[in-house]
């Protein structure tokens, strides 16, 4: 439940005094961006499931309303994703008998349907490194990790800086054969989740 809390407050925190701001249309389109997530703030909160994150959004802006990037991420996770909020997100027991680290290139494209607000859709192929409880390197894997997004657009300083609170559907269509251990805990989930958070930032050029 924490990511969705911090989202919402994050959005919360931001939306009014933004808003004004980015309705100020200074003509100018800038076409390339750059950009990140909030979530690798979460890389030094004291947790159980640190997520040891980088995250880098390299995007062309095609027209005013289409926009295609590639994310460039690395993170590791010790819990099934597919586990949905309630008492058994990050619950001990429930967890894999290590972690997860995966890598992927994921392609981009967000169309804006509606003033700042924006659909998009996350095509992310991903390869996997499975690490037991003792630190040691056990498998590899590989998946497909899909997102499925809606959110909106808040600019500041003249559009030249963005942040996209988003809410996501994620979708794993494709996983390959895990470890036994691994499997036996991820198969207890689905390989969809719903209200996945999105705290995106950039920086345009």
């Amino acid at each position: 439940m924490k990511p969705l809390c911090f989202a919402l407050a994050l959005l919360l925190a931001c939306t009014l005094p933004a808003h004004a701001q980015s309705s100020e249309q200074d003509g100018t389109h800038r076409r390339f961006f750059l950009g990140s997530t909030l979530f690798m703030l979460a890389n030094v909160v004291p947790d159980n499931n640190p997520p040891h994150m980088l995250y880098l959004n390299v995007g062309y802006r095609m027209t005013s309303k289409d926009v295609a990037s590639l994310e460039f991420k690395t993170w590791r996770y010790g819990w099934p994703i597919g586990i949905p909020y309630g008492h058994s997100f990050e619950a001990d027991g429930e967890g894999f008998p290590g972690y997860i680290r995966e890598y992927g290139v994921s392609l981009n494209y967000q169309r804006f349907v509606w003033k700042r607000s924006f659909v998009q859709a996350d095509v992310m192929p991903a390869f996997q490194t499975f690490v037991d409880e003792h630190g040691n390197k056990i498998d590899d894997g590989f998946q497909f990790f899909n997102t499925y997004s809606i959110g909106y657009e808040l600019t500041f300083f003249k559009e030249r800086l963005f942040f996209q609170p988003s809410i996501a559907v994620t979708h794993r269509p494709y996983q390959s054969t895990m470890p036994p251990a691994f499997k036996q805990v991820d198969d207890k989930w689905p390989r969809v989740f719903y209200g996945q958070p999105g705290l995106h930032f950039g920086v345009t050029f």
